[in-house]
């Protein structure tokens, strides 16, 4: 009895040799799938242990390495294959964008190391004239940081000093907190992030590994910073975006939609990347920059500083590189309570009018108030002088 209601039970089903044959997945992956919980059998058998596929499971097997193509963890994977269609879809979209993000960032990289090691060949003149530039050029700056004109608290942090300029845009009941604890961890890494005892200018893979590890003292000190009194993280974090002065470089530390922009001669560019979904929708085309700013998303962040486990993840880390440094160059850090009311055109009509930071970081934050001052705004100004 019990092996004729097997018969009639399997003969609806496939045997997993046919269903890899039909899903394009071997054998060997759907038993790891199977192991993992990612695409269950509908039936194994008791006796001989055979495993036994039902055919609607076919889109789901094909979902699973489609997915797996595009490079998906299996954890992403499993989530998604949980969603129906809607959900599934805005969960690859976010997904996607985050990857694209983070190509951006390692194209960033990847351009500038090749910079520098096709430099090689003229080393020495550029460290004749890195030592030279030490004692040369140096760095004016201002902040302000101001709760807006709508907001009670304020949850951004601005600060400016001769090592580093840094903006944090905190979120969440611990955002303060956490954006005043990111600062914070940077600023011992940017007091060693100089050149030595003899003049001489930190190596460039050096910088890139200081400016690395000051992310990742950030990022710990956000998870301590946001962690309740059982440990558990509330869901708080913050953006930061800050540029270490190394004495003829700048470092960039950066991540969350915070931003850096840098006014050189009468042209002023953004140098850094919004980690954000409404950002990754411009990138793809899906969105204009016009209609971007008044998307009723436009606030969610694909990366930020937050708590619990998974910020160690490359995908999740901030973006780091080093920026040349000239005299006159003009550098502006702001939190999205700055730039999402105040347009590129009077950014950098104020920035290339104000005679000096101070000057230019109080007009900057009357403009976001005089647009209606919706969030909370950080903001520094530095210049990049001749001494």
């Amino acid at each position: 009895m019990e092996r004729g209601t097997r018969a009639k039970d399997t003969a609806a089903l496939v045997t997993i040799g046919e269903f890899a044959r039909s899903s394009r997945l071997s054998a060997k992956t759907l038993r790891r799938y199977d192991e993992l919980g990612l695409l269950r059998p509908a039936l194994v058998d008791p006796v001989n242990g055979y495993r036994y596929y039902d055919r609607t499971q076919l889109e789901t097997a094909r979902l699973v390495a489609w997915l797996r193509r595009i490079g998906m963890p299996l954890a992403g994977i499993a989530e998604v294959v949980a969603l129906d269609a809607g959900a599934a879809a805005a969960a690859i979209r976010a997904y996607w964008a985050q990857v694209e993000a983070e190509t951006a960032a390692r194209r960033d990289l990847a351009t500038f190391l090749v910079d520098h090691l096709s430099a090689e060949e003229v080393t020495m003149s550029h460290v004749d004239t890195a030592r030279g530039t030490l004692g040369t050029l140096g760095i004016r700056y201002a902040a302000q940081s101001d709760p807006g004109a709508v907001r009670e608290i304020n949850q951004d942090a601005a600060f400016a000093g001769s090592r580093l300029l840094a903006v944090a845009d905190g979120f969440g009941d611990r955002g303060a907190g956490a954006s005043t604890a990111a600062i914070d961890a940077l600023k011992p890494v940017a007091r060693g992030a100089v050149g030595d005892a003899a003049g001489r200018a930190v190596p460039a893979a050096e910088l890139l590994n200081a400016l690395q590890d000051a992310a990742d003292l950030a990022a710990q000190a956000v998870r301590d910073a946001v962690a309740g009194s059982d440990g558990a993280p509330d869901g708080s974090g913050t953006t930061l975006t800050a540029l270490m002065w190394t004495g003829s470089q700048l470092g960039l530390v950066h991540i969350g939609d915070s931003r850096a922009y840098l006014l050189r001669g009468s042209e002023l560019f953004r140098i850094t990347h919004d980690h954000s979904l409404v950002q990754s929708m411009v990138d793809d085309g899906s969105l204009t920059e016009e209609e971007a700013s008044s998307h009723p998303q436009r606030a969610l962040l694909l990366k930020a500083l937050v708590g619990g486990p998974g910020q160690d993840d490359p995908a999740r880390r901030a973006d780091v590189r080093l920026q040349d440094a000239r005299p006159g160059d003009r550098y502006l850090l702001c939190s999205d309570g700055l730039s999402a009311v105040v347009g590129g055109t009077e950014l950098a009509g104020v920035l290339g009018a104000a005679d000096g930071p101070d000057t230019a970081v109080r007009e900057l934050v009357a403009l976001a108030h005089a647009a209606g001052g919706p969030d909370n705004v950080a903001c520094v100004v530095a210049d990049v002088v001749a001494l």
